[in-house]
């Protein structure tokens, strides 16, 4: 198999991915994307039944992949021994099933004490529903965050699994991750990251928490970012498609009115007046198709852009320019972010199966009894 070092700031860098649904798969891409070695260790079963072909999930992009019965002693002393060659282990069972297994920190750290062992989990490690099940819109409930998403009136609308599985978790891992991969080069020992979707959801609203106790942030859609004020909302267009709209400041929305065409429009700073304004511009609008808008606002300060469906967004002049999206085993996804400028590109092949063990410390006459023994896939 190919042993060619991989690129990236995080070059050299191994990390254990246990097999779990999108939080985990996601920081394990984070980090794969900058360069790390990232072995994705599933179900025996699954790994047989995909055979060699490579796979054509996104998140499991630059990985490779190996299936290991982990609920026998020969597989959990065959992940010990990876682990013992690993500098991370991302791990998303619920509290107590690592430990059960026996593959948790304490019997990690024992045969590797400088291995960072990152836990993802939507409740985290301890506190009363930490063993109960949930998902994202349960999570970003108690976490306050989903109160305040939607519009007035209306009832809180999640937005999808976003907050809480993608950001409020698997970045918030990668990123937890990588601080005790810091702290290890002072320290010299690893550290148990317990990454919970509920408090990474919590602290991306640091900012609106503080604004409801002061007093600057009301009710659910009634602010000025929450399509409350209409110069921060989206606006159909005569084909059906939408605008949107951020003028925010003084001057960019001085151009709006401008380029619109529009007079006599009542104080957008009154929120009394708000309604009156937000009838004015969905009137404009609607006048007009979305690519004359477009026409209209390129390359002008009136922060006026269209709303892009997942099939347009790749082919957006600005996103071609960027190299925003790319294409990876025939699937167009988005490209590494963030960027670190000068560092080569990462290696963004799909995930490809894993037949030699012996870099991570794993003898091929052993890896071979294991695949007799239908322990290893």
């Amino acid at each position: 198999m190919d042993h060619t070092p991989r690129k990236g700031p995080l070059a050299g860098v191994r990390v254990l991915e246990l097999a779990g649904l999108a939080p985990g798969p996601f920081a394990g891409m984070m980090l794969a994307d900058h360069g790390a070695e990232v072995l994705r260790v599933e179900r025996v079963a699954a790994v047989a039944a995909a055979g060699d072909r490579p796979r054509r999930d996104v998140m499991d992009r630059g990985k490779r992949t190996v299936g290991l019965d982990l609920k026998s002693p020969e597989g959990v002393a065959a992940f010990k021994e990876l682990a013992a060659h690993a500098d991370v282990v991302i791990e998303v069972f619920r509290p107590g099933v690592a430990e059960r297994l026996g593959i948790g920190p304490d019997d990690l750290h024992a045969v590797n004490p400088r291995l960072v062992y990152g836990r993802m989990t939507g409740w985290g490690q301890d506190g009363p529903l930490a063993p109960t099940a949930g998902h994202d819109i349960d999570y970003i409930a108690i976490s306050g965050v989903l109160s305040m998403l939607g519009r007035a009136g209306e009832k809180p609308t999640p937005p999808i699994n976003i907050l809480g599985d993608f950001a409020g978790g698997g970045l918030m891992l990668a990123y937890g991750v990588l601080l005790a991969l810091i702290e290890r080069e002072r320290t010299g020992a690893g550290r148990v990251v317990d990454a919970a979707m509920v408090d990474g959801a919590a602290t991306l609203f640091a900012m609106f928490y503080h604004g409801v106790q002061s007093g600057f942030w009301g009710p659910r859609g009634t602010n000025l970012l929450d399509t409350g004020s209409p110069v921060y909302d989206t606006y159909e267009t005569a084909d059906g498609r939408y605008m949107a709209v951020g003028a925010l400041e003084p001057q960019f929305w001085a151009q709006l009115v401008s380029l619109m065409g529009l007079t006599d429009l009542p104080d957008r700073e009154d929120r009394a007046d708000w309604p009156a304004l937000r009838e004015r511009l969905t009137e404009a609008f609607r006048s007009r198709t979305r690519a004359e808008w477009e026409a209209v606002f390129d390359g002008t300060d009136a922060c006026v852009s269209p709303v892009l469906d997942m099939a347009e967004a790749p082919d957006h002049p600005h996103n071609r320019a960027r190299g925003t999206f790319v294409e990876v085993g025939g699937v167009r996804q988005p490209a590494p972010a963030p960027r670190l400028l000068g560092v080569p590109g990462p290696d963004l092949s799909p995930a490809t199966r894993l037949a030699d063990l012996s870099s991570w410390g794993l003898p091929d006459g052993t890896a071979a009894k294991l695949r007799e023994a239908g322990v290893l896939a």
